[in-house]
């Protein structure tokens, strides 16, 4: 399969996957390839980056190692850290006795069992893959 950015007569981008390029030259040809901004026809490949893939495996590991730094980052950023007192803070939101809002701190295997037991909904958030957090 090759990927092609593609560019209409009006100017729209867009992205076009073909088995090869006699493909993409068959299917323009014969006025199968269609801008899906304005229909137009006439259609042709864009300026584009050649993309040198190392092993699939090494890719899926980098994309993961992004996708938990993303999330960490989000977690972090939209949440309030409450440190060693996050299975108390945690009980007293389930209680109605603290403002409801989405905290993070430390707790034991222990602590954090018991809240589960108790019904008390939580998540760990997984370490940082740079820094071994």
């Amino acid at each position: 399969m090759i990927h092609y950015t593609l560019v209409c007569d009006e100017g729209h981008d867009f992205d076009g996957w073909f088995r090869d390029s006699a493909t993409f030259d068959a299917q323009c040809e014969r006025g199968f390839v269609t801008c899906p901004y304005c229909a137009s026809t006439k259609i042709s490949r864009g300026v584009m980056a050649p993309r040198i893939s190392r092993n699939g495996r090494e890719d899926d590991a980098d994309r993961l190692r992004q996708m938990i730094r993303d999330l960490r980052e989000r977690v972090v950023s939209e949440t309030e850290d409450v440190g060693e007192r996050f299975p108390e803070e945690a009980r007293a939101i389930e209680d109605g006795e603290a403002d409801r809002r989405p905290i993070r701190g430390r707790a034991t295997f222990e602590e954090a069992k018991a809240l589960l037991e108790e019904g008390i909904k939580i998540l760990p958030i997984p370490g940082s893959p740079n820094d071994g957090n």
